[in-house]
């Protein structure tokens, strides 16, 4: 292994997942918006493990941001910080209550992030990944309109990238915080899945997955909630509800370490387009949403989303064309 590119490695999910790879003597590269808390955790997993845990700042929110991002990640490769790329992990993301707001960009704030960030950084980023590299999505079952995840948190809306983007510009009825991450979501895995088909027609050996961690309530995704709903989510009586009802439920180490495993572990080699599921202590490959399978709409989800980002034919690697 050479090193791992993991946005939000210093928090949840990812923070569990770069110690799983630290452990494994995985050399890691942090993305992320909290320079000090990446600093700190890039501290921790170094002394730990003694491995090369390097940072870059990213909010992926921000086009501008990710370029800046991709342009350090490449001058790092030039001056030998980094001897290269074997797995880009695009785990960063949130749910973003309140009224609907809006990225730098002029874009809704969940749409932004969740999906805009991530899909111009796996272009930029995609020529130094090695050829047997792999993209990994953290996805959320949420995606899936049809499941008790999706039926909780909101039934998603059709994934488009034009509509998504705007969201809320017309005057029309917001949606729900919920129904924008889940929908988000939707377009993650089905990102995923068209990212697939075109390195298929394009014969490339580079894998890519999709991820769902489960419900993991001692996060800090439900941060933005009041505190009793917070303290409420973690107990344990909550968590003996969320089985019964059909909550795919995971925690917080085993996720990380499910993570880690499709970013680096040999028995995920052939994994590409699928899409795997944490639940109770098992890592596997389901079915995800009936509408996730739709070629036609992805991949005009992918030539929007390459619009959106302003994706000039220089930035774009042949390859995903």
């Amino acid at each position: 292994m050479t090193s791992v590119l993991i946005t939000g490695g210093h928090s949840g999910i990812g923070l569990a997942a770069a110690r799983t790879l630290a452990a494994r003597g995985t050399d890691l590269v942090l993305a992320g918006r909290s320079p000090d808390r990446m600093r700190r955790t890039a501290g921790e997993l170094s002394a730990d493990h003694g491995v090369s845990v390097t940072t870059l700042a990213l909010d992926t929110s921000s086009l501008a941001s990710v370029r800046s991002a991709a342009a350090g990640f490449r001058a790092m490769l030039d001056s030998g910080e980094v001897s290269g790329l074997d797995a880009l992990v695009c785990n960063a993301g949130g749910r973003f209550d309140g009224d609907v707001s809006y990225s730098p960009d002029g874009y809704e704030t969940t749409f932004a992030t969740n999906c805009l960030g991530h899909f111009l950084l796996v272009e930029l980023l995609f020529p130094h990944l090695t050829g047997t590299g792999r993209v990994v999505y953290t996805a959320s079952g949420t995606h899936d309109r049809d499941s008790m995840d999706g039926r909780l948190v909101g039934a998603t809306v059709e994934p488009d990238a034009v509509a998504l983007a705007a969201h809320g510009k017309d005057g029309g009825r917001a949606l729900s915080a919920g129904k924008r991450y889940s929908t988000s979501k939707l377009c993650t895995v089905m990102y995923a899945y068209e990212l697939d088909r075109r390195l298929r027609r394009a014969d490339s050996a580079v894998s890519s997955i999709a991820f769902d961690p489960g419900s993991v309530p001692d996060t800090g995704f439900l941060r933005a909630l009041p505190k009793p709903v917070r303290w409420v989510s973690r107990t344990a009586a909550l968590k003996w509800v969320s089985k019964r009802v059909g909550v795919t439920t995971s925690d917080v180490d085993f996720s990380g370490a499910s993570l880690a495993a499709l970013a680096v572990d040999p028995r995920y080699a052939g994994a590409s387009g699928a899409y795997f599921q944490a639940h109770d202590g098992t890592l596997s490959a389901v079915r995800s949403a009936r509408l996730s399978y739709d070629e036609r709409r992805a991949a005009r989800l992918w030539d929007d989303s390459r619009r959106l980002v302003h994706l000039t034919a220089e930035e774009e690697p042949t390859p995903l064309r």
